[in-house]
């Protein structure tokens, strides 16, 4: 018998943390995150991580196991996860992979997708011109030149915009192409189950989210993580806002909404990456629903 891996994918703010716990508390087995933010220690209030009481009652790898300083990408994330992957394979035979980062997700299952070497000076122009007209040239750059991966990628975060932007102008195609590389075939079963709510139950979710992470003290999370705000890990829905508050180009209110308004975008942009996965079985984020989809899979 196959081990098996069960995916409890969705957006942010759906629950999904809290459905993965019980989870596996039903299996007696771990949970893997598959979250690029929640694994920093340094964040804590703007990621959602896992709260010190949910992390006693199932153990969570991937979180709280790298620093901002460190760097962690698609590679270190898959190298990883498959071996945190063995470890609970050796005692169970189910484990659970819970978050919202889409090619996190999608690494673990396929494996990497290969993507050409870029000319150094091209990246080198992009960093410098970026680093003096900020997001919203490189938005524009990246929809005029690759609209491809500005309908489908992560529009607010400036380093996968930018590594979308030099392997354009390196290659002449979209680094979407790229992601068409042969599935690696992975010696477990993957069992996927999605997490959705009505969009307008989902916004309000996600309001209630952002005024509760400020009534619990984002902002003066920010105000110790200012030194650091270049870093990569912190180019960040939450933080990102509130460093320009602290700027003073916004005002605590804007901030908030702003941060609010790119939460909701992010979501929709989650909702579309696990969408056209047609494997994902899609359910409410009810315990009794989840089950009903294992049992299909004799699961339960």
């Amino acid at each position: 018998m196959k081990k098996t891996a069960l995916f409890i994918v969705g957006p942010t703010a759906v629950g999904k943390t809290a459905q993965a716990i019980r989870v596996a508390e039903l299996f007696n087995t771990e949970i893997i995150s598959a979250d690029s933010r929640q694994c920093f220690r340094e964040l804590h209030i703007g990621v959602a991580k896992p709260s010190p009481e949910q992390l006693k009652q199932v153990r969570h790898h991937f979180i709280n196991s790298h620093s901002i300083h460190d760097e962690v990408n698609t590679a270190v994330y898959e190298q990883y996860a498959l071996e945190k992957l063995k470890t609970v394979f050796s005692s169970r035979d189910i484990a659970v992979v819970t978050g919202g980062t889409g090619l996190y997700v999608k690494t673990l299952c396929q494996g990497i997708d290969e993507v050409p070497v870029v000319d150094p000076s091209i990246r080198q122009r992009i960093t410098e011109t970026y680093e003096w007209e900020g997001l919203n040239w490189l938005q524009r750059e990246v929809e005029r030149l690759d609209p491809l991966y500005f309908s489908r990628g992560e529009i607010q975060n400036p380093q996968r915009l930018m590594r979308a932007l030099e392997v354009k102008l390196s290659t002449g195609r979209s680094i979407i192409e790229f992601h068409t590389q042969p599935k690696k075939k992975r010696d477990f079963d993957i069992i996927t189950i999605g997490l959705e709510l009505p969009r307008e139950q989902l916004n309000k979710q996600i309001n209630r989210r952002v005024d509760d992470m400020m009534r619990q003290g984002l902002l003066a999370e920010v105000k110790k993580l200012e030194a650091f705000k270049k870093l990569n890990a912190l180019q960040t829905v939450g933080y990102r806002e509130l460093f320009g508050h602290l700027a003073g180009d916004l005002s605590l209110d804007e901030a908030v909404e702003i941060i609010k308004i790119n939460t909701r975008q992010y979501a929709k942009r989650q909702m579309t990456w696990f969408k056209k996965d047609e494997a994902v079985n899609w359910v409410a984020p009810d315990l009794d629903a989840i089950k009903e989809v294992l049992q299909n899979y004799d699961l339960t």
